[in-house]
Formats: C-alpha cells, structure tokens, sequence
C-alpha cells in the first residue's frame, strides 16, 4: 500500500474526486489536521514512510527529502513552486509536478474582486454604515483606470478576460512576451517601466525568486502614478512591506489589496493591517469548491502516474 501525505488543508472536506481516486488506487492518505501549513518539525515524522506528498505552500527541502528513503514524487497542489527545493528533489530522485493554469480562473475572480474593492473603497464604506455613519464617498470608475499587469500568464490573462467588461485600458509586461495572446485579450504589451509609470492600478501576477524578490520597493514605487492602487495574489515575498507601509503612509499609495504576504499565516501586529485602505486576505483566491476538486485530480493522477512509472503531465524534474 502507498503512502500519501496530504500537506494542503481540508483534503477531506473539499478534494474528494482527488480523495477517491487514491484511496481506488489502494493508498492510504495522510491528511492535514491543520488550518495552517505544517512546521519542518511535523513534517519531519510524517515524510519518513510517505511514498508521495500533496504538497500545498508548506517548505521542502532537500533536507527533508533524505528524511525518505521511499519518496518517489511531490504533486503541488497549485502553480507556485517556490516553497519546493527542485533541485534538491532531482539529487534525490524525486519527481515534482505542479498544476499550471488550473487555478486561473479562481485567482482571477479574486484579483478582480481586490480591485474593485479597493476603487470603490466597499471595505471602508461597510464599515462606515455598521458604526451609523452615511459616508458617500466618491470613487473612480476601473473602466476610467489604466490597469497594469505584471506578469502575463494563465492567471494575469484570466484576469484581462475578465476586465473587459469593464472596458479599461490594460497594459501588460512580461518576460517572455505572448503577443498573441495579448492580441486575443485587448492587452498592450509593454515594458516595466511603462507599466509602473502609467498605470493606475497594478497587479502582480510573477513567480517568487531571486529575480522578483522585493520587485515592489522604495525604488519602484517612486517611479508609480501619485494614488496608485496594488493588488497582489501571487507571492508575499514579491513586495517589500516596510517600503509599501511607507507608501501608504504618505499617500504615494492610495490602497492595496492583498491575499499574500511575506510571513504566513500573517502576524496582527503587521503595521500594514493598520491602514484602512490595506485590504487582505488570508491567501484564499484560489480556495473555490470548483478549482480544490479539479487540483485534487490533476494531482492524484500524477502520483498514480509517478507510482506507476509513467510520465505525469507537468514534470518539472528532469532526470539525466
């Protein structure tokens, strides 16, 4: 019988089809009992006989890989894979997988969602009313707005899909530019610098590395519009809080709405949570009964795959 460990939270509640066909397979699951992402100390106990791991934004090492003699494969359940030693996984002969656009269209809602919020201030105006005030306060339109994404992958193209509606302006920069697809989408390519210079809202759609650590600092932020408006459903470690708290501070920021931070779960006594404009989540926008049942799938049959000796679909360790 495998083993499988189970890292993402609420597997049994939310990811049964993924659920079922392990358990069909014969695997016996280890879930997750926490509301949080397991400490090195706990996983050190439980990857020992794991033979595969559904792994959600806890942190593996290649120091915890030679914990396991038996661990053949990690299924991410998501896209990001910053939290997974690569190449530690390929020393030790582990295969990894993630799931590459599958939770677009549920990040998407969320980054969308943020921007309203946050251009019709409706945190601010809900809280008003609940205390008995009758605050009308004016707003911008987002289809008056120059929208900027950076990043223009499955998610940031869900993102302007869904932006069409409200017919802004959206610019867009990229590494590997798809001009394509920003044809498709009504989205005008675009240098970094023009993205922070122009636009009015900016949302960060980039994976978290070396190159993108802290890419929102004193320094980008002062080449932004006065009152610029920041979403970001990526990764926390894309945004130097301190420099964003002084932004806010000063105006130079008139809001940013988060699901991410650069410590998570987030500690209450960030100084960012004292600012009425700063709205957050705690890391949910992909948290959709469509989008769990769907990654519970794709990730099962990966390991099956890896189990089985079959090529999964999005490897990501490749062997010599």
């Amino acid at each position: 019988m495998k083993k499988v460990l189970v890292t993402a939270t609420n597997y049994s509640l939310y990811c049964g089809p993924g659920k079922k066909l392990l358990t069909d397979y014969g695997c016996q699951i280890i879930e997750n009992p926490h509301q949080r992402p397991f400490r090195f100390e706990e996983l050190k106990d439980l990857i020992i006989d794991a033979d595969g791991v559904i792994a959600g934004v806890d942190t593996f090492n290649e120091g915890l890989f030679r914990l396991s003699s038996r661990l053949k494969g990690i299924a991410r359940f998501g896209a990001g894979v910053d939290n997974i030693d690569l190449i530690g996984a390929k020393a030790c002969g582990i295969t990894v997988t993630n799931c590459p656009g599958v939770n677009a269209s549920a990040v998407a809602e969320q980054t969308v969602s943020l921007m309203l919020c946050l251009t019709r201030q409706i945190p601010r105006l809900n809280n008003s009313i609940r205390e008995g005030k009758w605050d009308r306060i004016m707003s911008h339109e987002l289809g008056k707005c120059t929208v900027g994404l950076l990043g223009f992958g499955a998610i940031a193209r869900n993102v302007a899909r869904r932006l069409q509606g409200f017919g802004p302006r959206i610019i867009a920069c990229d590494k590997f530019p798809d001009y394509r697809q920003a044809e498709i989408y009504g989205v005008e390519l675009a240098t970094m610098e023009e993205v922070l210079k122009y636009s009015d809202i900016i949302s960060l759609h980039l994976p978290a590395n070396e190159e993108t650590r802290h890419i929102i600092n004193e320094g980008s932020i002062s080449k932004m519009k006065d009152g610029v408006l920041l979403v970001n459903t990526a990764r926390g470690s894309l945004v130097d809080e301190k420099a964003l708290a002084e932004a806010l501070r000063s105006g130079k920021a008139a809001g940013m709405g988060t699901d991410v931070f650069e410590q998570e779960p987030s500690d209450p006594a960030n100084p960012l949570f004292s600012f009425p404009q700063y709205i957050a989540t705690p890391h949910t926008s992909a948290e959709t009964y469509e989008n769990c049942e769907e990654t519970s799938l794709v990730t099962a049959q990966a390991l099956i795959d890896i189990f089985e000796g079959r090529e999964p679909e999005n490897k990501l360790v490749v062997f010599e």
